[in-house]
């Protein structure tokens, strides 16, 4: 049985992806995401799952700079739907909530909702986390935003349900592994480049795929850790890198481009 590392407590939504992917599997929380990361990397676990961007929130930075930062490999993808649900001591009222505790991300994708409740909101580091914090310490007149499977774990009780703004709630998560993935037919490469400062470079970079019609799926910039004020570009493209066209291209980039880092080339997630 395959060991995978997830951010958070027991009932968390990355927890919920580790069951969606791999469905029998150990799943061992870690508290931040670089442990996630360290962990894959120690070997102490098989694979970590971690959470790469949300439908209405946007991209999470620090996976990002952690994809960079590590040598590993994305060997797949989930997109999980996500609902958010409003929880509390049994027997609260809605109306005796005051707190409101969870992941940033989370809030801010219920921010139409809890801004019409008035309540004050507490950002938390994982959202079972902020679950099992109102079990534990017995808070009468405070709430959690967390999933469904969490109330269960930690025996709250759910005042509202399906909370989030937009109806069409997803959040990508990746699967990393020291290893590679294997080639298959419905592959996607992720890379990280910077650019050459001289003027052209990153339309000449991006030229490289387009003049191949190879099409992008993503393309992202984040700060440079290592030097202000410059960038580095997160790419995802259709295609396999062992694919001659998506290699040709990854060849023309590494021309124009400061440096190039293959994050991984893995099966697309279901739709």
């Amino acid at each position: 049985m395959a060991k995978v590392a997830f951010q958070g407590e027991r009932g968390a939504f990355s927890e919920d992806a580790v069951i969606t992917f791999f469905g029998d599997a150990e799943s061992v929380p870690y508290r931040s995401l670089g442990e996630v990361f360290e962990a894959v990397l120690e070997g102490d676990v098989d694979f970590g799952v971690v959470p790469v961007e949300n439908s209405q929130a946007g991209s999470i930075n620090e996976t990002y700079d952690l994809l960079l930062e590590y040598p590993l490999n994305i060997v797949g993808e989930i997109d999980l739907r996500v609902h958010h649900y409003l929880m509390t001591l049994p027997g609260s009222k809605l109306s005796e909530i005051k707190t409101v505790y969870s992941h940033p991300q989370a809030l801010a994708q219920c921010d139409e909702f809890l801004k019409k409740l008035n309540v004050e909101v507490i950002p938390a580091y994982n959202t079972a986390g902020a679950a099992r914090k109102i079990k534990d310490n017995g808070l009468a007149g405070y709430a959690a935003v967390a999933n469904r499977r969490a109330s269960e774990i930690y025996e709250l009780e759910i005042l509202a349900e399906k909370i989030e703004t937009n109806p069409n709630n997803y959040t990508k998560f990746f699967v990393i592994a020291r290893e590679k993935a294997k080639h298959t037919s419905n592959s996607k490469t992720s890379l990280v480049f910077g650019v050459k400062n001289q003027p052209g470079a990153l339309y000449a970079s991006l030229g490289a795929f387009a003049s191949r019609g190879i099409n992008l799926t993503k393309l992202e910039s984040r700060p440079s850790r290592a030097k202000p004020w410059e960038y580095v570009f997160y790419v995802d493209f259709e295609g396999y890198i062992g694919d001659e066209a998506c290699a040709e291209a990854v060849a023309e980039l590494e021309k124009h481009a400061s440096f190039v880092k293959m994050l991984g080339s893995y099966p697309r997630a279901s739709d």
